[in-house]
């Protein structure tokens, strides 16, 4: 399908994106053919990618999924890439763990089965390992040769390390405050990382400026003019999860929200599944969450509004601090849908969410983590969240990218000198 030229950025045609058929408006539905392009000519809304789907039955489209990469290319006839992805280089993220929770689900009370779906084993070590891989494909279809992005930080280290590895040149933005981690992980790549003096919502207008800007051509912003393509990543939590559970839905979901395209890509990711014959149709809930420095969502949720006011972000969720989420409003519309909930929860609260994983379960999340677990605990104890349904919570990265959050409380238990009277006198190892 041949696509039309955007200012300031390449094209190619004809693309091959697999099963993607068109671009479609969310607010009108309006069709485009698939490019660069992320916005409604007509009515500005956000375009999301449209598709043929597979047709046949359910059975074979298993047998063929289960028969694939453990990657999320096991997922490629559903998803905007070429018939080929396998066999270029990128960064094959995707199949992580599904971790049956039982030491959390008895402190929390939960009996009908508390599941963490955790994307910290991604090759960057956060779900935008997902996103991105998606977003490369769609960069090489249409002929750009700098991949690049506004990010909190995971998105950095994400476009970095796909770069990398496609031989791509990148170029990518970020707050300048963030955690030293992050940082860190995003430089290493070897490309150019840029601190911008301002909050996330200062670094994405930045860059939708560049993007029209005779310096951005050639340039693929993946979560600006790749954005429709970037978003679909997302969707191979729900189908991973699913066919984890053995191709069943989830009673309950719990997703942090940053621009919310997490969220309602999930929720879209499950409505394909039930459409294709692949799990039973059955109600399910989705739960946002998010920090209380930064609940914009949330705050409109509990008001009863369908428009998100924007909030000045100050958390230490940083990962999560946007205070003007593009996909808010479709956050809230999936909540109210489902029988859902959008909470949130506070700095301390996230630490303590954080650390109590860790104990129950062996596994570091990040402050995303934090709140999104946080968040669940509260919902549980408030009685929103049914502790005698099927639960997932996701959390989306490694704690190790936020060691300041839980350092202070977090630190040797003794020092001693190296004898066993010592040892004693220190009162440990007994129970």
């Amino acid at each position: 399908m041949a696509v039309q030229t955007v200012a300031g950025n390449a094209t190619t045609a004809p693309v091959d994106l697999g099963p993607a058929a068109a671009l479609s408006c969310r607010e009108c539905g309006e069709r485009f053919e698939l490019g660069p392009l992320f916005a409604c000519a007509s009515c500005f809304g956000p375009l999301e990618v449209a598709y043929d789907l597979p047709t046949g039955s359910p059975e074979e489209l298993r047998k063929r999924i289960e028969a694939g990469p453990d990657n999320i290319w096991r997922y490629a006839p559903l998803l905007p890439v070429p018939s080929d992805v396998v066999e270029k280089p990128n960064i094959n993220p995707g199949f992580t763990k599904l971790v049956k929770a039982d030491n959390l689900a008895r402190e929390l009370g939960v009996t009908g089965g508390l599941y963490v779906k955790d994307d910290s084993g991604n090759p960057t070590h956060s779900f935008k390992d997902r996103v991105v891989a998606i977003a490369v494909e769609a960069a090489r279809a249409f002929g750009f040769t700098t991949l690049s992005c506004s990010s909190t930080g995971n998105l950095a280290g994400a476009v970095g390390a796909a770069a990398a590895r496609a031989g791509l040149r990148s170029c990518v933005f970020i707050p300048h405050d963030l955690e030293q981690g992050k940082v860190v992980m995003a430089a290493v790549y070897g490309g150019e990382l840029v601190g911008i003096e301002g909050n996330y919502d200062d670094v994405n207008r930045f860059c939708s400026e560049l993007i029209g800007d005779p310096l951005g051509e050639g340039w693929g912003f993946v979560n600006v003019n790749l954005r429709p393509y970037y978003g679909e990543g997302s969707k191979t939590l729900a189908y991973e999860i699913c066919e984890q559970l053995g191709w069943r839905l989830p009673d309950q979901i719990v997703i942090p929200i940053a621009s919310g395209s997490q969220l309602t890509k999930i929720d879209k990711g499950l409505q394909e599944l039930i459409k294709l014959g692949l799990v039973e149709d059955r109600p399910y809930k989705i739960f946002g969450a998010q920090a209380e420095g930064c609940s914009p969502v949330s705050a409109a949720f509990k008001a009863g509004h369908d428009v998100v006011r924007p909030q000045k972000p100050n958390t230490i969720a940083k990962s999560l601090a946007i205070g003007n989420p593009a996909d808010g409003p479709y956050v809230l519309d999936i909540a109210r849908r489902t029988g859902g909930a959008v909470e949130d929860v506070t700095d301390e609260q996230v630490v303590e969410a954080i650390k109590l994983l860790a104990r129950t379960e062996g596994i570091f999340g990040e402050t995303a983590g934090g709140v999104t677990l946080g968040v669940t605990k509260k919902l549980i104890e408030a009685g929103v969240i049914d502790p005698t349904l099927t639960t997932v919570v996701v959390n989306t990265g490694d704690g190790l990218k936020t060691l300041d959050a839980v350092s202070a409380t977090s630190q040797a238990t003794a020092t001693i000198k190296p004898s066993l009277d010592a040892f004693r006198a220190a009162g440990l190892g007994t129970a």
